[in-house]
């Protein structure tokens, strides 16, 4: 069991633009089955904790049934976003009274820290987060919310071209 942040990055270090927006990303080219793939990946998911502005953006551009099958938390102070019929339970305290819970409800899989920065930013500061895995897209955005913005230090252990993405996972160092 490990907690992995898992997400994709511009070349300069972000997650979505300044308008909220993952176009720059989804118009990219991936296998979904190569390295460091979303499925493969998934395979190993048991929970999954995400915040608001991803929930929210999940809603938004992928309406209809809950996704994943994998007990979910969003951090939020707002429980009234949770569309009605998703799964979904919300935490609005800190990420270390979060994090046993999550474990457990993963059954021994790992947990998944959909994002954003921010989120990772509480758990890496509570030392919680034991892998990061970034797909590098080649672009930069100059703007918009961070990857993680905090310093912290990771240790490279692993690369892989996925088509248009430089894939990296790193650990705790």
């Amino acid at each position: 069991m490990a907690c992995v942040y898992y997400t994709a990055s511009s070349l300069d270090g972000y997650i979505v633009d300044d308008h909220g927006s993952l176009d720059w990303l989804i118009s990219r080219d991936i296998d979904s089955a190569g390295p460091f793939s979303i499925e493969g990946f998934m395979e190993t998911v048991g929970a999954l904790v995400m915040g608001a502005d991803t929930y929210e953006w999940i809603v938004k551009n992928q309406p209809g049934e809950w996704m994943y099958s994998q007990p979910s938390w969003v951090l939020t102070h707002r429980p009234e976003i949770i569309a009605a019929g998703h799964p979904v339970q919300t935490f609005s305290g800190d990420v270390a009274d979060l994090y046993p819970t999550a474990v457990s409800a993963a059954g021994g899989k790992d947990v998944w820290l959909v994002g954003g920065g921010d989120v990772a930013a509480q758990f890496a500061t509570a030392g919680l987060i034991d892998e990061m895995i970034v797909s590098y897209a080649p672009c930069s955005l100059g703007a918009g919310s961070r990857v993680l913005p905090i310093r912290s230090e990771w240790a490279l252990v692993d690369t892989a071209r996925n088509a248009d993405f430089v894939c990296a996972r790193w650990r705790r160092a």
